[in-house]
């Protein structure tokens, strides 16, 4: 699973996106390699879509509690490939609401936010 996280330069934030690699038949969600960005969308509104972003949003209040991090935006994503494909993915943009504005994430902000989508992975069991 490639997940990709850039902290945002002079701000306490940083974006995942965690494409989805692998068929999710609980949600329904079986076909999900796409040849053009229009036939993703059809999946990111599928009910099965966002079932997976409603459990996904729990885990992540509950990976999130009792820590300085706060999502800021959690929403469906389009994922280009390697091959002139696409895929849907979930998009997340988490801040540290402790850091002052102006400033990058602390190196425990960044390593809490790549341990926290890992553990999101695991626990939506998408890798």
């Amino acid at each position: 699973m490639s997940i990709r996280i850039a902290s945002d330069k002079n701000q306490p934030s940083a974006t995942i996106e965690i494409p989805l690699e692998k068929p999710l038949p609980d949600y329904d969600l079986h076909q999900l390699e796409q040849p053009t960005p229009r036939d993703v969308d059809a999946i990111l509104v599928s009910q099965g879509f966002r079932d997976l972003v409603d459990d996904a949003r729990g885990i992540l209040t509950e990976l999130l509690s009792g820590t300085s991090l706060e999502l800021a935006q959690f929403t469906g994503a389009i994922c280009p490939g390697d091959d002139e494909t696409y895929r849907p993915g979930l998009w997340i943009v988490l801040r540290d609401k402790n850091s002052p504005p102006g400033r990058g994430l602390s190196s425990d902000s960044r390593t809490r936010i790549s341990l926290t989508a890992e553990e999101l992975v695991k626990r939506l069991l998408i890798a």
